[in-house]
């Protein structure tokens, strides 16, 4: 992936975490850095970045785009030729291409708040593959999950009882072959 992108892929993740339900904007970026980190960076600068007019960046505003976005210096680079994310195979990783993917389905979901935002949650837990895991365990024991939703979110209990799945479990209104 080369800068550019991911410039603009931790725009998008960074107004999806500030709950905007969209990508921050350049400009929006360049407002906050200088309230939150008290320096600048322009919105030009960061346009010339992301179109790849400007392929380096210096070391100070590597930096503070860093410290803004919350990753490590070293991702604010262009990927080397040939290089592959998915490869990796470290449990820390795996946890972060999980968080990443949970994100970006929150952000798919936006339109469905209560359902981005518990997305958002389960990405933001310390243990992600853990949460996951108890939710199957939850959904596995019979009628724990209605029981569940009446006592936790009883508004979101009520509605789902009225969206039941057919017997087979097939999602109502689509056809069952």
């Amino acid at each position: 992936m080369r800068l550019g992108e991911k410039l603009r892929y931790l725009r998008a993740v960074e107004g999806t975490l500030r709950g905007l339900n969209r990508e921050m904007t350049q400009a929006e970026v360049a407002r906050s850095v200088k309230k939150e980190l008290k320096k600048s960076i322009s919105q030009a600068y960061l346009s010339q970045i992301e179109s790849g007019a400007r392929p380096h960046l210096t070391n100070t505003t590597r930096m503070l785009l860093a410290k803004f976005f919350k990753v490590h210096p070293g991702y604010l680079v262009d990927d080397p030729d040939g290089y592959h994310a998915e490869l990796l195979s470290d449990v820390r990783a795996l946890e972060d291409k999980l968080d990443l993917w949970l994100i970006e389905g929150a952000e798919r979901f936006r339109r469905d708040p209560a359902v981005s935002e518990a997305l958002l949650l389960l990405a933001k837990d310390r243990d992600t593959r853990r949460s996951l895991l108890l939710l199957g365990a939850i959904l596995e024991s019979s009628g724990l999950a209605e029981r569940l939703l009446d006592v936790l979110k009883p508004e979101a209990g009520r509605n789902a009882r009225t969206r039941k799945r057919p017997s087979n479990g097939a999602p109502r209104g689509r056809r069952q072959t």
